[in-house]
């Protein structure tokens, strides 16, 4: 019998187990990427949230009472919590503004935040 024409068993084997593993190592990065791709996409969602609500106070030109409000809204289909916590700064004639938008089922995590400044303007 010649035993150079081909592979052994243990040589097939060995070069399955090889290919097995990595096999595993792509399909853990392809499913860390989506993952990762969700967030952004979440984050990015949140960030205009946070964004569509302090232009909103911009627009209004009306002075924000002191204190926290929040409030729920749905950004392309995902519902998201929003809070507002307005503050007095050293300077009375603004006043800061931090926004911070959540995932309506991760209340301990936010996606956005977003801190701004408001002027009083003349009266």
């Amino acid at each position: 019998m010649n035993r150079d024409n081909g592979f052994t068993l243990l040589e097939v084997l060995i070069a399955l187990a090889i290919l097995a593993i990595a096999m595993a190592a792509v399909a853990r990065a392809s499913a860390q990427m989506t993952d990762s791709s969700h967030e952004l996409k979440l984050r990015l969602l949140a960030s205009w949230v946070a964004d569509n609500h302090m232009a909103e106070h911009a627009a209004q030109s009306v002075w924000p009472d002191l204190g926290v409000k929040s409030g729920e809204v749905e950004q392309a289909g995902l519902p998201l919590r929003w809070e507002e916590r307005v503050t007095n700064t050293p300077n009375t004639a603004f006043r800061r503004i931090e926004i911070r938008v959540y995932a309506h089922d991760h209340e301990d995590h936010a996606l956005a935040q977003l801190v701004g400044y408001l002027g009083k303007g003349k009266d």
